[in-house]
């Protein structure tokens, strides 16, 4: 692996490719800085810098005119009505001069070798299109509430994508940190509008036959929401995504047709599976458990919580053991008693109740973080 590595980095630096980051978002003004000074630390030195303001109210128009006159940013854009993310990722996409783009949230921040560490997957095979980061939490001593999102991550980011990378199926790049050939996404018209725009051009470059992969020494820190109900209404909306995209845009992957591939099947079957299906037969399980053991549940719950907790052990040893930073996170040990009932119970009933809102309200339509003009444009999908 190593040696294939280094070919793939004698292939960049040969190439050294212009990079177009882009940067949308809206009243980000005071991560901006901190981005730009993680940009300018880079390893890979040829890239470009737009950031997109889509229609702040905060002092983000002066913050950036302030780093564009300095020369630390390249572009700035700004886009006095709020168009939504996609539209000012797709302004940033059309403006950019780069062979490859990557996308980055505001509050993000990146090792200093991100950049060339997320672009040596095109180098090993002309088939990839799409790379994605490992996404880690940095506030994440900040609450009882991040520090579990940042197990969480930790879990399903740097070893559960890992895991599906490895066996062709992983199924989305993260908006936070993600790198796309230019040239392919010119041809897709670059990201359709409304929530989920991450999973949805990752399941557009599956579908046209391309491989998408994920960079776990690429990191990217960002921050997670830290009360309660603004993670709720996060999960909310990303839950709906998994409906709206998987199991009716995207819906044609699971059928067969000419087209049809058993990797990009399996994909988002385990997708499906894992993340709807079960949070269902959850409620029917707890419900037959409650009827047949109702004079020992009490037992029953706790023998079930040791057992989750031996498996959340098991995990959190695989995480060190895959971890780059491995000394710094072993401080989140301490809070894996919660980890059973904050994924198996919270996120379990967030999920269930954003996709039954989904299935039969078609909620993420009117979701209040895309504008009302996009929403509109977006239900022409359901025609």
């Amino acid at each position: 692996m190593q040696k294939l590595k280094k070919f793939a980095k004698f292939r960049l630096y040969k190439d050294n490719p212009l990079i177009s980051v882009i940067v949308p978002g809206k009243n980000e003004g005071q991560h901006i800085y901190k981005l730009v000074k993680s940009l300018a630390e880079q390893t890979y030195r040829n890239y470009e810098v737009i950031i997109i303001d889509d229609g702040s109210d905060d002092f983000t128009p002066y913050i950036c005119a302030d780093l564009e006159k300095a020369n630390l940013i390249d572009k700035y854009i700004r886009m006095d009505v709020r168009g939504g993310k996609a539209s000012a990722a797709n302004m940033g996409a059309n403006v950019s001069k780069g062979k490859y783009i990557v996308h980055l949230d505001a509050d993000s921040s990146l090792d200093v070798d991100a950049i060339e560490n997320i672009l040596l997957p095109f180098y090993l095979d002309d088939k990839i299109k799409g790379v994605g980061g490992c996404v880690k939490v940095r506030n994440s001593q900040k609450t009882i509430c991040t520090s579990l999102q940042a197990i969480e991550y930790l879990k399903r980011i740097q070893v559960g994508r890992t895991v599906t990378s490895f066996f062709g199926i992983y199924h989305i790049i993260s908006g936070a940190f993600g790198a796309f050939e230019t040239k392919t996404l010119r041809t897709f018209g670059f990201w359709d509008v409304g929530p989920g725009l991450d999973g949805d051009i990752t399941q557009k470059l599956r579908k046209a036959g391309y491989r998408v992969v994920f960079a776990n020494d690429a990191i990217c820190m960002t921050n997670v929401p830290t009360k309660w109900y603004k993670l709720f209404h996060q999960r909310i909306r990303w839950s709906r995504s998994l409906v709206r995209f998987r199991l009716r845009k995207h819906i044609d992957i699971l059928l067969p047709n000419k087209n049809w591939s058993f990797l990009n099947w399996l994909s988002n079957m385990e997708s499906i599976m894992y993340d709807c299906v079960l949070n269902f037969v959850w409620v029917f399980y707890v419900i037959n458990l409650m009827w047949k053991f109702n004079e020992h549940i009490i037992e029953v719950v706790f023998l079930g919580y040791f057992i989750r907790l031996c498996f959340n052990f098991f995990g959190f040893g695989l995480i060190m053991i895959t971890s780059e930073r491995a000394r710094q996170e072993f401080s989140l040990i301490r809070f894996m008693p919660l980890m059973s009932p904050y994924s198996g119970y919270f996120l379990r009933i967030v999920r269930s109740i954003a996709q039954l809102q989904e299935f039969f309200f078609f909620r993420s339509y009117d979701d209040p973080w895309n504008p009302e003009k996009t929403s509109r444009y977006a239900k022409l999908e359901r025609k």
